[in-house]
């Protein structure tokens, strides 16, 4: 018999999570299983795709918060229902899987933790914004053969740092996953990290301790200077002022109501976070894409550029002494419409 047409059955799913209909959806990955597919295949080929497709609706503003917040939890009740499912005896070492301190994407680890646990390892997902001492304390307790961590955001980087080298002091190897390290994996090979770009990789590097312990150092000789530290130590000071002289120049920013300024005095606070993640990691480009991405969510929600260009104006003349950051910002400033490059 034909094994089932995964494109038909990802419309489907798709469907489903738009609906919100958990049992449809589960029934539909369940029924692939019965099928004939492969657990992996319904796992990486309809749940991991869809869920992307679910941050591009929110992203594109087609989707609300709450919306792509149903569909990731009917996922992981699909993910969980697959794995049950199954049910894969352990052949190989404990593999801890992580998200780092203060990363919340946990669907993601948590497919490469079932990739991970069908291919024969005895996997321990310890979920979303796992604290570095906790982690520590859990390897010294269980004998680790890796640990796979996963970082989404790359404002992240300096935290994942630390929690990489916490790792290795317990003597434990290291992959890294996830977009915070950029798409080509980029900003691991800064920190010194093996880093795999999908969960099939990750299984295959895990698989080879030797590769996976001979990542190359990090490349961090530029933290030597204070400007990271003195940007971190200012975090506070550049929101307040940018705030203050956006409700200035811009009136209307006057009548937001509560919500709309919580939003606001967010999104000044994760322009300085990527800001200082770039600087950190010695890399401006980590900054223009967060810009370009901002702008777009921005834009797609009918927020004028300007509303960008005014902090980074802003923070611009505020950190005119900071080198590193300096320079992101003007070319952070160049991406955004309209603006000459």
């Amino acid at each position: 018999m034909a094994a089932p047409d995964l494109g038909e059955a990802y419309s489907g799913y798709l469907d489903h999570l738009a609906d919100a209909d958990e049992y449809a959806a589960t029934d539909l990955a369940i029924g692939l299983l019965d099928a004939g597919v492969a657990a992996e295949r319904v796992l990486l080929d309809l749940v991991a795709p869809a869920q992307a497709e679910v941050g591009e609706r929110w992203a594109r503003n087609e989707w609300s918060v709450a919306q792509e917040h149903a569909a990731t939890h009917i996922s992981e009740q699909v993910v969980a229902a697959v794995s049950a499912h199954v049910k894969p005896r352990p052949t190989g070492g404990r593999v801890v899987v992580a998200c780092m301190d203060g990363e919340w994407h946990a669907l993601p680890p948590r497919l490469v933790a079932e990739v991970l646990r069908l291919r024969g390892w005895q996997v321990t997902f310890l979920g979303a914004s796992v604290p570095a001492a906790h982690l520590v304390s859990y390897l010294h307790r269980y004998d680790a053969h890796a640990v796979a961590l996963a970082c989404a955001l790359p404002m992240r980087l300096p935290y994942a740092h630390r929690m990489i080298e916490a790792c290795r002091r317990s003597d434990v190897p290291v992959v890294v996953g996830g977009r915070g390290f950029g798409a080509d994996g980029r900003w691991a090979g800064r920190l010194g990290v093996a880093w795999a770009p999908d969960a099939p990789s990750a299984a295959e590097l895990i698989a080879d301790e030797r590769a996976l312990r001979g990542a190359p150092p990090a490349r961090l000789a530029h933290l030597a200077d204070d400007e990271y530290p003195s940007l971190l130590r200012r975090r506070g000071e550049l929101i307040d002022s940018a705030l203050a002289e956006l409700r200035e120049r811009v009136p209307a920013t006057r009548e937001y109501t509560a919500a709309q300024l919580d939003a606001t005095v967010s999104d000044l606070g994760h322009i300085v976070d990527f800001l200082a993640a770039a600087v950190y990691v010695d890399d401006a480009s980590l900054f223009t894409e967060f810009v370009q991405w901002l702008s777009g969510i921005l834009l797609s929600r009918g927020v004028p550029v300007g509303a960008i260009a005014l902090p980074l104006e802003h923070y611009a003349g505020a950190l005119r002494d900071f080198p590193r950051a300096a320079r992101a910002l003007a070319l952070g400033s160049a991406t955004l419409p309209g603006r000459p490059r």
